[in-house]
């Protein structure tokens, strides 16, 4: 799961990345409007953590662009106590939640994955797929009941592709979750080789069928 932390305290997004990293979150951020927009243009986020004043512009004409562009990603105000129109503006521009400021980290976290699981899995923290089933609470992956052990990369990958059930997803897409970086900065794509082959073997070997397709010339599908 990808955040993008839209904030311009240093020593705050800081914290806030480190907490989220250690939930198991890849975490990118942003500390001006400039380079928030581009990282907007350039990624897909499942949660965007968002200051509304910033170097360079407002936060309000972010959720503008994510509006116009017609963005799922999920976002979260974080701003001052005493911005309350800033947090009504932006919930009316499509935000998810607010969060004031100063606030409890443990209590972010907790809102981050309640917008994840209302966004991409209908509220539900467990993804039952026939026998796989995905706890992302847990952060935990089992088939037929008996755990798998999954390394951070490959459940992020795994998670990726079974929220994306039924779609193909170009290798650039899955390079660009897993690392940050924009696909076109790899010579190529063989850690994703690498990934899919030990996510399928540790799969295969707890008992489960084989979703994870390969799709000539395009990339990968999770076909339930």
């Amino acid at each position: 799961m990808k955040i993008l932390i839209i904030e311009d305290e240093p020593e705050l997004s800081k914290n806030i990345a480190s907490y989220l990293s250690n939930e198991n979150y890849l975490c990118e951020i942003a500390n001006d409007f400039p380079s928030a927009i581009q990282k907007i243009e350039n990624f897909d986020y499942d949660c965007i953590l968002l200051d509304i004043t910033l170097p360079g512009g407002s936060g309000l004409d972010i959720l503008r662009e994510l509006k116009a562009a017609e963005k799922a990603d999920g976002v979260i105000i974080i701003s001052a106590k005493n911005a309350i129109d800033d947090r009504i503006a932006g919930l009316n521009l499509g935000a998810d939640d607010y969060l004031p400021k100063p606030f409890h980290l443990s209590e972010l976290g907790a809102r981050v994955a309640a917008i994840i699981r209302r966004r991409q899995f209908g509220g539900n923290p467990v993804i039952q797929l026939n026998e796989l089933t995905i706890d992302t609470l847990a952060k935990t992956v089992s088939v037929d009941d008996q755990p798998v052990d999954l390394t951070k990369k490959e459940y992020d990958l795994l998670l990726y592709l079974a929220s994306n059930k039924n779609r193909v997803i170009s290798k650039n897409a899955i390079a660009e979750h897993l690392t940050f970086y924009e696909s076109d900065v790899f010579d190529n794509f063989d850690f994703i080789y690498a990934h899919i082959k030990n996510l399928k073997k540790k799969l295969s070997q707890a008992g489960c069928t084989d979703y994870l397709k390969s799709v000539y010339g395009m990339g990968y599908k999770f076909d339930v």
